[in-house]
């Protein structure tokens, strides 16, 4: 009997790796391209990151390094994404990445070769993009004669502003790392051979901070986002308040007056 053939695989996947919980898109044999199984497992793989107290920051990748995710399997358009179901279909993807905003800690995403469609949708939901200098982005709906929704371009119009939303969009041309640091879209670009070696570093920076400090910027972040600096946020005011009495503000101020590294455990 044959082995089967890794490539064959079309899985999402966690592994925990000290403080780093890895989210994985695998699909191999078409470039880690989502199929609607995997956007469905995306929600409850993230619930389960959330609640794994080692973890202290997640990365999200593609398997290999020939691409982050090269967008959704369009083999499987014909069956899954017809007039009479592509509601299921965009609640999938809008639900993958509204999960992945969800998580209350840092999110990396690692970027290897081609980041396209709905993977560059899953990159967005992310809190941090660092990306290898073979990267490759783009978005193809005026391709294939989809139509993008508000929850599929929220977060790229945030990023670079509604003009470059539309040129990527109206265009449907790749663009490079390069492009897309300029734009606003990428933190860093770093060489292919060094990218995993950085995010490693920058991780354990991360997860030497204070957790709630950390949590309370990705709500106060939102909450600009989405109404602006003048609306005052109760979530804000009540996160602000839980660092204030947790232990760890109390170990940072001990930690500085005593001249010694801080040991935060998210409480």
């Amino acid at each position: 009997m044959s082995n089967p053939d890794p490539l064959a695989k079309a899985e999402v996947s966690i592994q925990v790796d000290g403080s780093i919980g890895w989210l994985i898109f695998d699909h191999e044999a078409r470039r880690n391209a989502m199929t609607l199984e995997m956007w469905q497992a995306v929600p409850s793989l993230c619930q389960e990151l959330a609640n794994t107290p080692p973890v202290r920051v997640v990365v999200v990748r593609g398997a290999g390094e020939r691409a982050f995710v090269a967008g959704a399997d369009i083999s499987q358009f014909g069956e899954q994404r017809t007039p009479d179901n592509a509601e299921i279909y965009s609640q999938a993807t809008t639900a993958a990445s509204q999960a992945i905003l969800a998580i209350p800690k840092p999110v990396i995403a690692m970027i290897h070769g081609f980041c396209i469609g709905g993977g560059l949708a899953l990159a967005l939901a992310c809190d941090i993009r660092y990306a290898a200098d073979d990267c490759r982005f783009g978005l193809p709906p005026a391709k294939l004669g989809i139509g993008y929704g508000i929850d599929g371009i929220r977060e790229l119009v945030d990023l670079v502003g509604p003009s470059v939303t539309k040129e990527i969009i109206f265009t449907a041309d790749l663009f490079d790392g390069s492009t897309a640091l300029r734009w606003g879209l990428l933190n860093r670009v770093i060489p292919k051979n060094k990218l995993e070696a950085f995010v490693r570093k920058q991780c354990a920076t991360m997860a030497s901070r204070a957790p709630l400090s950390q949590e309370a910027a990705k709500v106060a972040v939102a909450h600009t986002l989405e109404s602006g600096f003048t609306t005052a946020s109760p979530a804000v005011a009540d996160i602000i308040e839980r660092c204030m009495a947790s232990r760890d503000y109390q170990e940072g101020v001990a930690a500085f007056l005593d001249k010694r590294p801080p040991r935060f455990e998210g409480r």
